[in-house]
Parts: structure tokens; sequence; C-alpha cells
């Protein structure tokens, strides 16, 4: 019995350590995206997803140096991954909103609207953004 429970222990803290390790290579990751190193910083937010694919910051990640890079689809399609595996994470659903908007699918940018509104903690002042942006739509669609 007690070798079980020392053997448990050391399962825990093996867990433990591996958490810990997984949480600071994200913030190195974080790190070289502020700095704009772009390219290592996208290769190592990608290998993050080979080893923890629910990891929804490294999609959010990466979906944001794709859209510096301008590559659309791939920012949608790790916008698309960070929202399967956080509903509510604000920053993907207005960048999601962001790629609607410039699509012209303000059906879809309604619908999105109302789950920011319900998920907005920082960046609620970008409501008003939105609204302008659909009004300015329904303006130049009423001429």
């Amino acid at each position: 019995m007690k070798t079980f429970f020392t053997f448990s222990i050391f399962l825990f803290f093996l867990n433990f350590n591996n958490v810990l390790s997984k949480e600071s290579f994200f913030v190195e990751e974080k790190d070289l995206f502020k700095k704009k190193k772009y390219e290592k910083s996208k290769f190592l937010f990608q290998r993050n997803i080979v080893f923890n694919p629910k990891h929804a910051e490294s999609y959010l990640y990466l979906a944001k140096i794709f859209e510096i890079e301008e590559n659309e689809n791939e920012e949608l399609k790790n916008v698309n991954a960070t929202l399967l595996l956080d509903p509510k994470n604000e920053e993907a659903l207005y960048m999601l909103i962001d790629i609607k908007l410039q699509r012209s699918n303000f059906t879809e940018v309604k619908e999105l609207k109302k789950r920011f509104e319900i998920a907005c903690n920082s960046l609620c002042d970008k409501k008003d953004s939105i609204e302008k942006r659909l009004k300015n739509f329904d303006t130049n669609n009423e001429s």
C-alpha cells in the first residue's frame, strides 16, 4: 500500500511538472509574439498544438499571426478552432466578426454580435465599433 501511495505521489508531481512546463512554453511563445518574431512564435504555437491540441490560446495566437500575414483562410481556421474549444473567447469572436464584416456577411455578424455582447469582458468597447460598421452598411444599402 505504501509503495502504491508513493508511486501515486510521484505520478502527481510528474503530471504537475508537465503542466507547468507547458505553461512556461506558452509564456515564451507569447513573448516572442509580442516581440514581433512571428515566424518563430508561429512554429512554437503549432508545436504546442501538436502536444496539446485543446490549447485554445495557441489557436488564437496563430489566428493573430495569420491576420498579420493577411492569410485570411488560415486566420479563419484558427479562429474557428479557438471558438470550438472556447466558445466565449471574446478576442476570437471579435476577430470572426471582423472577418464576416469584411466579407459582407451581415446576417452572421448580427448573430455573432449577440454572442460577443454576452461574452465581452475586456473588449466591450468594441461593441460600438461593430454597431457603427453595421449601420454604415445599412445606410449604404438604402442609397
